[in-house]
């Protein structure tokens, strides 16, 4: 996921990563927070979660016996350049997240560099399960969020059924052009379901129905029920959509 963010070629700039609970390691955190971006993940097990204080002495009410560990803030600020050239590292593309990781780790026995990385996780990540617990609308956001990467995989996965969903590519370039393909098929489909959502949403407004805002911020671009991924592909246009027309809407079958 990190190697997709700082590898993207798009224009898009991220402000905040979501993912399941498998992604939610404090190292994780830790890197995500040194980067720059806001971690957050959707957690299965937040009650179990142990959260770290950096002053032993502090009082935190009802969340003292839930943060009897203490962050070792000294061995982060005796490695924050280390971090820092870990960071630039990254951006700079010397070298590749997924390296980087396995050095870290060292095998199950982290290197300083990466128990320095650890501590910085433990604190974003306490002070993300604490907004966690609390603000409901956080946890609807992110659980929002990855619903719509999960209809979005679902929707890749339909697309790509000629090879059961397997590159068969042995060569980089290769499997490049297959996913560069897959994805450009994905935005068709999410273009084409874009235009005749709002072109339906017209006709009903024609027919004197309100449409609210809060129903259209529900819809999706991403549904792939209308469209037959198998069978014979005839990619001759018809007369009024090559002339740039739009298809006529199918009015709905009673009881619909």
């Amino acid at each position: 996921m990190l190697e997709g963010l700082l590898e993207q070629e798009t224009s898009l700039r991220p402000t905040e990563i979501t993912s399941d609970t498998a992604g939610a390691s404090e190292i994780a955190f830790g890197i995500f927070r040194l980067m720059g971006w806001q971690f957050s993940p959707r957690l299965a097990d937040a009650g179990s979660a142990t959260l770290y204080r950096t002053d032993p002495a502090a009082d935190y009410g009802p969340l003292n016996n839930l943060t009897r560990t203490r962050i070792n803030t000294g061995l982060i600020t005796d490695s924050w350049d280390e971090l820092l050239r870990v960071a630039a590292s990254l951006r700079s593309g010397a070298v590749k997240a997924s390296e980087l990781f396995r050095y870290l780790a060292g095998g199950g026995t982290p290197t300083p560099i990466g128990r320095a990385l650890m501590e910085l996780g433990r604190l974003d990540r306490s002070i993300y399960l604490a907004s966690y617990f609390d603000d409901e609308l956080l946890r609807r956001r992110v659980n929002t969020q990855l619903n719509r990467q999960e209809s979005r995989h679902t929707l890749a996965r339909k697309i790509f059924h000629g090879q059961k969903g397997e590159l068969r590519q042995r060569y980089r370039e290769g499997m490049e052009d297959q996913l560069g393909a897959l994805g450009f098929m994905v935005n068709v489909v999410i273009l084409w379901n874009t235009v005749y959502t709002a072109r339906a949403i017209e006709q009903i407004r024609a027919e004197g129905t309100r449409v609210h805002a809060a129903d259209i911020a529900r819809l999706s671009p991403l549904g792939s029920e209308h469209l037959n991924m198998l069978g014979r592909y005839n990619f001759k246009l018809a007369p009024e959509i090559g002339a740039g027309r739009l298809r006529p809407l199918r009015a709905p079958r009673p009881g619909q």
